[in-house]
């Protein structure tokens, strides 16, 4: 990857992404050494326009954003780096420099995937999932009815947390019959936005 540093008189911007749930969190300025440190260290590094030096971010609150990925852009001007945050990552004490909350949200549903997937490659001995796996999809679609009744009882009877923690399981158990088949959550996920249109 070979950044062109030249036009921001030696800086690129650093755009900071959160690797789980995809969130930004900060835009920083890196110059060639802040970007050869980072890639050192494993902590992003920046260059500090106002301290004039390079600042690894963290290295005063021990909020350190712990390096993923650094891709550049198109014109090679700009970076993204995706971190795994160790802490509020504003200075004032908020997840993000927007004063956003740096929460998962429906992403989960990814990472839940990506776990039931090793899962299956892996098939480690006392997983319930394993077990559902050597049980086949017979078993595994009789789950997915059964969550969904259990669901629908909830729902009905105004059970709000009985509700909310079968239509869990009834996620969780169709993510596992959807691996089976050879499908993702995120096929399901291709149909609905096809339908919004």
């Amino acid at each position: 990857m070979q950044i062109d540093f030249t036009k921001g008189d030696g800086l690129v911007p650093a755009i900071i992404q959160d690797n789980k749930t995809l969130k930004v969190l900060m835009l920083g300025y890196m110059n060639q050494e802040s970007l050869d440190k980072t890639r050192e260290i494993g902590k992003v590094t920046f260059f500090s326009r106002s301290k004039q030096r390079l600042w690894t971010k963290g290295e005063e609150s021990g909020n350190f954003l712990e390096l993923v990925d650094i891709q550049s852009d198109c014109d090679n001007d700009t970076l993204l780096i995706k971190v795994n945050p160790a802490g509020p990552v504003c200075h004032l004490g908020t997840d993000t420099c927007w004063a956003e909350e740096n929460t998962q949200g429906v992403q989960f549903l990814s990472v839940l995937q990506d776990f039931i997937d090793k899962r299956k490659e892996e098939m480690p001995e006392g997983s319930y999932t394993t077990k559902l796996f050597n049980k086949g999809v017979r078993t595994m679609s009789q789950k997915v009815g059964e969550e969904a009744v259990e669901t629908v009882i909830g729902a009905m009877a105004n059970d709000d947390e009985n509700f909310l923690y079968e239509g869990a399981d009834l996620l969780y158990h169709l993510i596992v019959l959807l691996t089976s088949k050879g499908y993702r959550i995120e096929d399901l996920a291709k149909e609905l936005a096809s339908r919004h249109k």
